[in-house]
């Protein structure tokens, strides 16, 4: 029997990931029973930012310069879009939240840096869309900078969606990896009974998500992403190029590690065009796209072989790339036994588990209560995330 709740309040979570295909707007009720967490989504939708606006972000993601003036209306405009979903979100649940939780829009990360010798450096994040803006525009308090905190502390600020995983996925006998797919993709590892020892739950980002097959879905056929992967799908995959990918030096680092679109840039997407359109057959514009499907498939089943202490049991998905068929079909394949799944089955909306993410971790700012878990992000110790704007 769940015992009764100590508390219960309603928030917002706002998040644009690495895709930038728009903001996820999450409004969810929280309820607290004794510290042991229970979320029901009373409204869960993305809003497209408007497709100027989007460019610029990209640009901003790829390294274009910009005056610092440029970068400071960036970041309101940026800030004004997510002040604009969580209001139409409180519209589409009919009620007014007691707090609203933005992890705004990344354009860059850089993990700790180690010198030749042997002193790391602190990493560095930086998302746009600031808290007193939104908390100015909606007249509700505001959490935003979650990412901060915990880089301070040493760690990579990422991911950050472990918390949620542990408070809400860890099963008692079975083994859980919460793999999330967006534009870069990333896992919880837990195993059982997590809640009890966190100490041993931990988390990566290991590799590509959607980004790639993004990028190259709108160059190669005019579309802004591969729905259902039918366009994979119609292709053969080069497992030559795929292997040669996977050694490269980030596939090779152990966690706790992190990567963005520094890395899978369009640079990146280029030099893999480039390598496929140079065998010696050529790949078709199908089999090029099979091809970085299948990369970002075993990427994330290579990490799981490679760095988890024990094989899952079951894969809960959450993120965009669950509704590509063709990548849950070549996922799921890769991972035998393991059983893939997506969160839906398991009461957390998929599309919106990182809004709900970052709802809950606003719920456990304000109640004073660490939201990075060390052992996932390499901090040194467990902090408070997020700045919270009255």
């Amino acid at each position: 029997m769940i015992n009764a709740p100590t508390d219960k309040i309603l928030a917002i979570g706002l998040i644009s990931g690495t895709s930038v295909d728009g903001i996820d707007a999450a409004l969810v009720e929280i309820i607290d029973h004794h510290e042991k967490l229970e979320t029901n989504l009373i409204a869960g939708y993305t809003y497209p930012y408007a497709e100027d606006l989007r460019t610029e972000i990209l640009a901003v993601c790829a390294g274009a310069p910009r005056s610092l003036q440029q970068i400071c209306e960036l970041d309101d405009r940026i800030a004004e879009s997510f002040a604009q979903a969580a209001i139409a979100i409180m519209a589409k649940g009919d009620c007014l939240p007691d707090l609203i939780a933005s992890h705004g829009q990344t354009v860059f990360h850089r993990p700790p840096v180690t010198a030749q010798d042997g002193k790391t450096g602190l990493g560095y994040s930086v998302q746009l869309g600031r808290g007193a803006v939104i908390a100015e525009l909606t007249g509700i308090k505001t959490i935003s900078d979650f990412r901060v905190a915990d880089i301070e502390a040493g760690g990579h600020a990422a991911p950050l969606v472990p918390m949620l995983d542990i408070l809400l996925l860890s099963h008692p006998t079975k083994y859980r990896v919460c793999q999330n797919i967006g534009g870069i993709s990333n896992l919880t590892y837990l195993p059982p009974k997590a809640l009890e020892h966190p100490e041993q739950v931990f988390g990566f980002d290991n590799g590509a998500g959607n980004v790639l097959i993004d990028m190259a879905a709108k160059k190669l056929f005019g579309v802004s992403f591969d729905a259902d992967g039918a366009i994979a799908r119609q292709g053969e995959p080069n497992l030559d190029l795929v292997n040669q990918w996977l050694e490269q030096e980030f596939f090779r680092i152990p966690p706790p590690k992190s990567t963005g679109r520094e890395l899978f840039s369009p640079e990146y997407l280029e030099q893999c065009l480039n390598e496929c359109q140079g065998l010696s057959n050529g790949l078709s514009d199908y089999d090029i796209l099979a091809t970085l499907t299948e990369f970002t498939a075993r990427a994330i089943a290579k990490s799981y072989r490679d760095f988890l202490p024990v094989f899952p049991d079951e894969v809960l998905i959450g993120g965009g790339g669950g509704h590509n068929g063709y990548l849950m079909e070549r996922l799921q394949d890769l991972v035998k036994p393991a059983i893939v799944m997506r969160t839906n089955d398991f009461g957390i909306d998929s599309d919106s588990k990182e809004a709900i993410a970052f709802a809950v971790l606003g719920y456990l700012r304000l109640k004073e209560r660490y939201g990075n878990l060390p052992s996932v992000t390499g901090a040194k110790r467990s902090v408070l995330l997020g700045k919270i704007y009255q």
